[in-house]
């Protein structure tokens, strides 16, 4: 066979499959192309989203915060309760975890318990004392009640940096119409930020970490004396 036999036989085979099967031959190629492009624009949306981050969003924040707690008092209590000493204590506590500067004691004015109330501030500066508050941190002041018929509590309260973020509850789309992007809406993430901010004992370790304690020497000298009583142990 010669080379224009072997041309030959080449163009009569094109024109014989050039019918309505190389037609749909094409049309598959196209479709295929047009998915592999649909891959293409959806990676590329999915790419565009990383910004949109919850983390952003919704940021925890260090700030200044005033920590309150209010003490119920009756019109005829002359002390604390068994109850309300504990939330002082506690109070206490917190205050000698977070904060350094003044915690008012603060009694009210205008309400049947005004008598009550003063009495029971004495007791509540004591416990503070008693729970370690230096006595020149404590400052006791008054503040107006809402009405005379108000039952108006012994309010402590101190200044204290805490980490925080943002309300929750803001839908301003709707997530019907608005989920062909792949983004994450408004509101996603706000709990949890806000439950993590939460939990945060220490607010400055969010800033910086916190330096490394000293080594337990004996403690140390404890784990590598059992080490080595249970290496030897198994070369028996």
């Amino acid at each position: 066979m010669t080379y224009k036999d072997t041309v030959s036989m080449g163009r009569h085979n094109i024109s014989a499959g050039s019918g309505p099967r190389m037609g749909r031959s094409v049309a598959v190629i196209i479709v295929a192309a047009a998915l592999l492009a649909g891959c293409a624009n959806v990676h590329n949306i999915e790419v565009g989203s990383v910004p949109d981050d919850y983390r952003t969003r919704h940021p925890i924040i260090i700030s200044e915060k005033a920590e309150v707690v209010d003490i119920p008092v009756a019109s005829t209590d002359s002390r604390m309760n068994y109850g309300t000493t504990s939330i002082v204590r506690g109070f206490a506590r917190q205050y000698r975890q977070n904060a350094s500067g003044t915690l008012l004691v603060m009694t009210p004015v205008g309400s049947p318990n005004t008598g009550a109330a003063s009495h029971v501030a004495d007791q509540i500066r004591k416990v503070l004392v008693e729970e370690g508050v230096p006595r020149r941190n404590i400052q006791v002041t008054s503040y107006q009640a809402a009405s005379e018929n108000d039952a108006a509590p012994v309010r402590l309260s101190f200044q204290a940096i805490a980490a925080s973020t943002g309300p929750c509850g803001r839908w301003p789309e709707d997530l019907v119409l608005n989920t062909n992007e792949n983004k994450q809406y408004e509101n996603f993430g706000c709990a949890t930020q806000n439950n993590l901010a939460a939990q945060i004992a220490n607010p400055a370790d969010l800033v910086a970490p916190r330096g490394m304690t000293p080594i337990d020497a004996q403690r140390r000298d404890n784990v590598i004396s059992d080490y080595r009583d249970k290496g030897a142990s198994l070369r028996e």
